[in-house]
């Protein structure tokens, strides 16, 4: 009886996958530490890829020179504006949180408003549960003044790996086009997808938290809101929370100043931030944002959960990315090995004997 063999080939095949992907395991376990750092480059490096290569290859600019200056322009008009944010709200939060007894203060005076209003007042304002958010706030300093140390070396790993994908851009794509064993139609759908919501993720986001930011931050000084400029930025900060957003700002304060016995103001913080701070993201989302990329809400949504677990802040980028791959991998099945009936329409069925 004759035994039927496998095909070395495939068997050759198969070895040569898993040593491929065992190496890639370990390089990812040991160099996670500057994954940040990576996918910063990455985002950079399909932003600026269409300007690059018109610089480069149809004015003939000078590569290496043209790759500084998109370096020089990252620092100024990313690294800068982010670094001056940072260093205006460290100290006003550091002495925020070291008036403890004005926090005590207002926690009492916002837990006597609360205690006879519906709803308000199942809400627990106990002094167990504001000890519990302060534990908690407390226990991320540690990791936060590490990060910085972090943050630093994965800019610089940034930019370093961002010099070098472009001056090596054409042999680099070259190189990855060759290595996916796919038809060029779904190398295309891969590209489409990924180029979207690099684009979408890396320009929406901050120009969605800079308008509700700046707009917040108007009515909190028509509405005399204490410290509006730190209100404001913490607002266009807080539209990066999935869901709720905007609200985690504007709806705490405007109740914190209807305590305080300001009730214009505080009921004028409340419908200016439902009907306009709110309203932005809407309007944004069905102009300028639908011209970058069309992402549906929910790949939006789940994205930014997932990406915030894996990646930290640059997971708003890539989580949503990561999740619409799901999509685009089985359309990419469907064209490669894809052999079943299509799927008829009702007009079809119709038309069906």
């Amino acid at each position: 009886m004759r035994v039927k063999q496998i095909n070395n080939n495939s068997i050759n095949q198969i070895m040569l996958i898993t040593i491929i992907i065992l190496i890639c395991i370990v390089i990812f376990k040991n160099l996670y530490y500057y994954l940040p750092g990576f996918l910063g480059a990455i985002t950079l490096y399909i932003l600026f890829r269409k300007g690059y290569f018109t610089l480069t290859e149809k004015r003939g600019w000078n590569k290496i020179l043209t790759s500084l200056l998109f370096i020089l322009l990252s620092l100024v008009f990313i690294v800068l504006p982010i670094w001056a944010i940072v260093d205006y709200l460290v100290p006003q939060i550091s002495s925020f949180a070291n008036n403890t007894d004005k926090i005590v203060a207002q926690f009492n005076l916002l837990k006597e408003y609360m205690s006879d209003k519906p709803f308000l007042k199942d809400i627990d304002m106990s002094d167990e549960a504001l000890l519990a958010i302060l534990q908690r706030f407390t226990k991320y300093v540690p990791s936060i003044l590490n990060s910085v140390a972090e943050i630093t070396i994965n800019i610089l790993v940034t930019f370093f790996v961002l010099y070098f994908m472009q001056v090596h851009g054409r042999r680099m794509e070259q190189y990855i086009v060759k290595g996916i064993p796919f038809s060029p139609k779904s190398k295309s759908e891969i590209w489409t997808e990924v180029d979207s919501m690099v684009r979408s993720n890396a320009i929406g986001i901050p120009i969605l938290g800079l308008c509700q930011g700046v707009v917040a931050m108007l009515g909190y000084w028509i509405f005399d809101a204490d410290n509006f400029i730190l209100m404001g930025i913490l607002t266009g900060i807080a539209s990066i929370v999935p869901v709720l957003g905007t609200m985690t700002i504007y709806v705490p304060l405007g109740i914190i100043t209807l305590a305080a016995g300001q009730t214009g103001n505080g009921i004028g913080i409340l419908l200016y931030g439902f009907l306009l701070v709110g309203s932005i993201d809407n309007i944004l989302r069905f102009t300028i944002l639908k011209t970058l990329g069309n992402v549906p809400p929910l790949i939006t949504l789940f994205g930014v959960l997932l990406g915030l677990k894996l990646f930290g802040m640059l997971g708003l980028i890539f989580g949503p990315l990561i999740l619409s791959s799901v999509g685009v991998l089985i359309k990419v099945y469907a064209n490669e090995y894809g052999k079943g009936s299509p799927i008829l329409l009702e007009e079809d069925y119709k038309n069906t004997p």
